[in-house]
């Protein structure tokens, strides 16, 4: 068996077992989870282009709610040198499975340190870290609007001026849940939407619709303002609008 033949069967396997404990981890807690299957390829290259975008220099990444680590996985290989990727993952599993896709990871065998798992909470994280880029995949239209506003202000203080914030919500969700939520339940997501809205019309440098994800996604990228005498981050990589 040669090498792409090894390292294919490798991926498979990958991703049936992140399938399998997604799915194990929805049926615990699907409010805190989110979804009923891991980030896809095209998902998780739309939220992780701002990295790309600036991998010609140091960065420093913060990805929250990583899951089974899809998008933790697409973003390792785009660290060069002096970058740093913070993860912050509060289901116990998925910190454990993270912190073994890190220590088998090719491209950190000579970086140890490079990437760091914190078991916790975004609001609960003790760092004086900022950072250029956050990922975000946490379910948030599965919180109440207040856990919402304290995650999106964690989220932009902990960004540099300029920096970007780039998350998902999928699409449908509101009208979906409409048929089959309780009225409290459908004023709550109506009450977050509201939320992000407000932070989209303040902050949003674009949006990418994903079909190719289960189910569908919005991509949206958000920028923190940057200093007056301080080019735009959103410049350096193009934004798309679709509705």
């Amino acid at each position: 068996m040669d090498d792409w033949t090894t390292s294919h069967h490798r991926v498979l396997a990958q991703r049936e077992a992140d399938g399998w404990m997604f799915l194990i981890e929805a049926a615990r807690d699907l409010r805190t989870t989110g979804a009923i299957a891991p980030s896809s390829k095209a998902l998780a290259r739309a939220l992780t282009d701002p990295v790309r975008a600036q991998a010609s220099r140091p960065l420093a990444v913060l990805e929250a709610g990583a899951g089974t680590g899809p998008i933790t996985r697409a973003l390792i290989p785009h660290l060069t040198g002096g970058s740093r990727l913070d993860i912050v993952e509060a289901n116990p599993r998925f910190a454990a499975q993270l912190r073994r896709t890190i220590d088998g990871h090719p491209d950190l065998v000579h970086a140890p340190g490079r990437v760091q798992v914190h078991e916790t909470l975004v609001e609960q994280l003790e760092t004086d870290q900022r950072y250029d880029v956050i990922v975000s995949g946490l379910p948030l239209t599965n919180f109440t609007p207040a856990q919402v506003e304290r995650i999106m202000a964690r989220y932009m203080d902990l960004l540099h001026p300029g920096g970007t914030l780039t998350y998902f919500a999928y699409v449908g969700t509101r009208r979906a849940r409409a048929l089959t939520a309780t009225r409290a339940e459908a004023r709550r997501h109506a009450a977050v939407d509201e939320v992000m809205a407000a932070y989209q019309h303040t902050y949003a440098t674009g949006r990418w619709t994903v079909w190719a994800n289960l189910p569908p996604a919005h991509v949206w990228h958000l920028q923190r303002p940057p200093l007056p005498s301080q080019p735009s981050a959103a410049g350096q990589h193009s934004a798309a609008w679709t509705r």
